[in-house]
C-alpha cells in the first residue's frame, strides 16, 4: 500500500517553532519587513509583542537593527521575502559577516515555485550570492520538519550568521519526527549504485518520485537531501562520486554558483566525475501556477527522470 504524500508549510513551521521556543528563552527576538503575515513571524509578534520589531519596508535598517540586537546579547531571528533580503548584501557583508555577528536570517518565498508574483520576486540567484559571504552558512531544509529541527538548532546562539531559505509552497513531509539536523551533513533517503542524484528543498521530493520511476528502467539512483549547503558535506559528495560514477543535482536555483556548481568544484578537486546540473538556466522566472513552474522550466519531476536516464546510459552509447 502507497504511503500518502502529507504537505506541510515550511513558513508556518517557522513560525509556529519560534513561538515555542520564545517560551523557553527570552532572548530570542525577531525582526521582520512589514511581511510577518506571509513569512508567519506574526506568529511569535502576536505572542511575545515586546520581543518582535517590525521595520516597516526598510529591510537595509532591519539587517542593521539585527546586528545591533545580537551585539547586545540576544539571540535574533530577521525575516522577508527572499528577493527583498537580497537589496542589502553590502549591509550584511559589512555589517553582519565581516564582524562575524551571528544573525539567523530565515527568508521565504525564493524560487519559481512563488509562481504568479512573477520574475521580480522569483530569486534564483540568493544561495550563490549568500555562500560567497565569508563567515555566512547557508541551509534550504527539506520539509517542515528539517525547518523546524534547524529553527531549534539556530536558537542556540551560535558564533557565525545563517541564511535559511523558505519557499511560499507546501512540501512533501519526508523526515520522521525524531529527525535531528546536523551542519555539514547530508541525508540519504534512498540508497542506489548507478547514479547519484544530489538536491535541496522541494527538489529532494521531486527526486525520489523520478528514482522510484527510474527503478523500473533497472536504473538503481541514489538520492541525497544537500540542506546544508554552506557547510557542504564533502566527504558524501567524494563518496557518491566513488561509488556510482556519475552525480547529478538539482535546484529550485540558477544552475550557476549553486549546489550543482558546488558539488562540480569538490569532485573536480577530489574524484572527477561526470556532473550534470538540473535547474534554471541562465535566465529569469515567469509568473505562473508554481508547481507548474518546474515542469515549463523542464526542471519537474519528468524531467529530472529523463534527463537522469539519459546521463546514465550515455556510457552505453
Amino acid at each position: 500500500m502507497q504511503k500518502t504524500e502529507i504537505l506541510e508549510s515550511l513558513r508556518e513551521a517557522y513560525g509556529e517553532e519560534l513561538a515555542a521556543l520564545g517560551e523557553k528563552n527570552r532572548d530570542i527576538v525577531v525582526l521582520d519587513a512589514d511581511l510577518s503575515s506571509s513569512t508567519k513571524t506574526d506568529i511569535f509578534g502576536k505572542k511575545f509583542p515586546e520581543r518582535f520589531y517590525n521595520m516597516g519596508i526598510a529591510e537595509q535598517s532591519m539587517v542593521t537593527a539585527a546586528a545591533g540586537l545580537s551585539l547586545a546579547g540576544k539571540t535574533v531571528f530577521a525575516s522577508t521575502f527572499a528577493v527583498f533580503l537580497s537589496n542589502t548584501y553590502n549591509v550584511i557583508r559589512q555589517s553582519v559577516c565581516y564582524n562575524e555577528v551571528p544573525v539567523n536570517f530565515v527568508v521565504t518565498h525564493a524560487g519559481i515555485s512563488l509562481g504568479e508574483d512573477g520574475p521580480t520576486h522569483q530569486i534564483l540567484e540568493d544561495v550563490g550570492i549568500m555562500s560567497g559571504l565569508p563567515n555566512m552558512k547557508v541551509i534550504v531544509p527539506v520539509d517542515s520538519i528539517e525547518t523546524r529541527r534547524v529553527i531549534d538548532y539556530l536558537a542556540v546562539k551560535k558564533k557565525n550568521p545563517y541564511y535559511v531559505r523558505l519557499t511560499r509552497e507546501k512540501f512533501p513531509v519526508l523526515n520522521e519526527e525524531s529527525y535531528e539536523f546536523k551542519e555539514g551533513k547530508s541525508v540519504t533517503f534512498r540508497d542506489g549504485n548507478d547514479i547519484t542524484i544530489m538536491a535541496y528543498g522541494i527538489m529532494v521530493s521531486f527526486a525520489l518520485k523520478a528514482a522510484e520511476a527510474l527503478k523500473s528502467k533497472n536504473i538503481d539512483a541514489r538520492v541525497i537531501n544537500m540542506s546544508s549547503i554552506k557547510p557542504i558535506d564533502r566527504d558524501a559528495i567524494i563518496k557518491a562520486a566513488r561509488d556510482t560514477g556519475k552525480i547529478v543535482t538539482a535546484e529550485e536555483h540558477s544552475i550557476y554558483n549553486g549546489l550543482g556548481s558546488r558539488v562540480s568544484e569538490i569532485v573536480s578537486e577530489e574524484y572527477p566525475v561526470p556532473v550534470k546540473r538540473i535547474g534554471m538556466p541562465d535566465i529569469f522566472g515567469k509568473s505562473g501556477k508554481g508547481m507548474e513552474l518546474f515542469d515549463y522550466f523542464h526542471i519537474g519531476i519528468s524531467d529530472i527522470e529523463k534527463i537522469t536516464e539519459n546521463f546514465y546510459r550515455e556510457e552505453f552509447k
